[in-house]
């Protein structure tokens, strides 16, 4: 049962997307909404080395960042408002100063669904190596995470991706068991594991998402995931990829996998993402 989500006004090419998923939603789970800033003074009043006599300047340059940071905020948050209430939804705002990952975890503990942009959480310089936003916070436990594209684009057809591994398994219920959309087209699709063995993957997944009312198509790929998936997804014209962990190779892949962490970087549609 979705009732809560949470959804990230970073003012980055994705926020708009984001804020229309998460409407789509509100609306039919009758959800409230919580949209969120954050502004880390640390990072902002980082203007570089400042020389002897130059301080004035800088502190009048770090005001000017300050300032410019509140009034995209401030646009932000008012379109958010303006997109709810003309459709007669729930929604806050909350603004947090801090860092914006404890931020999120702390604010995430009480919602069920965040939605956030596939590459980058905040824009104006809030957190560094936006592109890694996404895998950090899911290692920090932040999860399900919608992490959706620049356009927004209606959900018909989903494929998920599994291999028996405990995390793309955990994702795939939690998925299913969501129940996010209307009756979606699901395809489920194994990778590079013999055709044996993942054909009875794919059935017992197959019987999984029948118990719960829906009808999967399933696939096999002999490709690994990270080369097969992309070309799958476009030739199936995918609007959803779900996946979860399939590896435990380096540090910032470790709760989520090489093939979630490539797609986080490069896909085009939006991406469900669990442990």
């Amino acid at each position: 049962m979705l009732k809560r989500i949470l959804v990230g006004l970073g003012g980055t090419p994705y926020t708009l997307a984001a804020m229309q998923h998460a409407l789509d939603l509100a609306r039919r789970h009758q959800a409230e909404t919580t949209g969120v800033t954050v502004l880390e003074a640390s990072q902002v009043a980082d203007v570089g080395p400042v020389p002897l006599g130059a301080g004035a300047a800088a502190a009048e340059l770090r005001e000017h960042r300050v300032r410019e940071i509140l009034a995209a905020q401030d646009e932000q948050i008012a379109r958010f408002h303006r997109l709810f209430d003309s459709a007669n939804c729930v929604a806050r705002v909350i603004r947090e100063t801090g860092d914006p990952f404890e931020e999120l975890t702390s604010l995430w503990r009480y919602h069920d669904l965040t939605i956030l942009g596939l590459q980058g959480l905040f824009e104006y310089g809030v957190v560094r190596d936006p592109q890694d936003c996404v895998v950090r916070l899911i290692a920090k436990g932040v999860r399900p995470i919608l992490a959706v594209a620049r356009e927004h684009r209606v959900i018909r057809r989903v494929v998920i991706a599994y291999n028996g591994s405990m995390g793309s398994a955990k994702t795939m219920k939690r998925f299913i068991q969501s129940r996010l959309w209307d009756d979606p087209e699901i395809h489920i699709v194994c990778f590079e594991l013999p055709e044996g063995e993942s054909r009875a993957l794919l059935h017992a997944a197959q019987d999984y998402c029948r118990a719960h009312g829906y009808e999967a198509a399933i696939h096999h790929v002999q490709e690994s995931p990270r080369s097969g998936l992309p070309p799958f997804v476009e030739r199936l014209g995918a609007d959803l990829v779900v996946m979860g962990s399939t590896n435990r190779s380096r540090l910032a892949k470790l709760m989520l996998g090489d093939t979630a962490v490539h797609m986080l970087r490069h896909a085009t549609i939006p991406l469900f993402l669990g442990q």
